[in-house]
């Protein structure tokens, strides 16, 4: 993430045609920062125009434009499932990385819903691999909680390690994108990255053939999936409630 700057001033300095900054708020927010002049295509999981990216989403009156999948509105639904699949967890840990500007706001999502089920939130931030590690180390084996992971992209480019902890303290967890479940994770709910990353070519592909990111309403990601890792729950000893099996999308046997 300290790199940001440089890598986005070095494309400002080589005046590309178009910027895709697909990497999530902090890389909107550098990119932003770094011109106002290069055409920006951006895909992130915050309201655009709170965080003062675009003036409107219908009309964002800038050089940015890009896709809005609002993820802190999922956090919520998030908790809930982890809820009916781990009733007795008392707890419920969000790992985050505190470098993201996105992070306060799903930290208060998660601690009203938290709340609102008598649940306790416990905040664990890991901005580095090392960090990582730390978090789940202060976790220890703690039989009563439950693990959300922020829909943070640092954290998604280290999945493998994330998963690999989680499932070493048997902790069940939710996650914000299906990348995580199919490499070993136990379910998640949230947008598709694929299809996201798509529209983003197309606006990309639409301002190369001349359009003005103005121009371009900010599209909102839509489509929530919710999947889940069968062999994943055996090994955790859990069992999905039916009312949570029939609401899947996907099950990875």
């Amino acid at each position: 993430m300290e790199r940001l700057p440089a890598l986005a001033d070095d494309l400002v300095r080589r005046q590309v045609a178009v910027i895709a900054a697909i990497g999530g708020t902090t890389p909107a927010l550098v990119v932003k920062a770094a011109t106002t002049t290069i055409p920006v295509v951006f895909y992130l999981g915050i309201d655009p125009v709170q965080f003062g990216l675009v003036t409107s989403l219908n009309h964002p009156g800038g050089n940015m434009t890009g896709v809005a999948a609002l993820q802190a509105d999922l956090t919520a639904k998030r908790v809930q499932m982890l809820h009916e699949l781990a009733p007795k967890a008392g707890t419920v840990a969000l790992l985050v990385n505190p470098t993201n500007r996105y992070t306060e706001t799903e930290t208060n999502v998660t601690q009203d819903s938290a709340r609102s089920l008598g649940l306790q939130l416990r905040i664990l931030n890991a901005s580095s691999s090392n960090e990582i590690d730390a978090a789940f180390s202060s976790l220890g084996q703690a039989p009563a909680v439950a693990l959300l992971v922020s829909a943070d992209f640092f954290l998604l480019s280290r999945r493998d390690q994330i998963i690999a902890q989680a499932l070493a303290r048997s902790l069940p967890t939710i996650y914000g994108w299906r990348e995580y479940v199919a490499a070993g994770g136990l379910m998640s709910y949230g947008p598709r990255l694929y299809d996201a990353y798509r529209l983003v070519g197309i606006y990309t592909g639409k301002i190369l053939n001349g359009a003005s990111p103005a121009d371009l309403p900010v599209e909102q990601s839509t489509k929530v999936d919710f999947v889940i890792n069968q062999k994943t729950a055996k090994l955790l000893g859990l069992i999905y409630p039916l009312p949570l099996l029939g609401f899947a999308d996907e099950v990875i046997e």
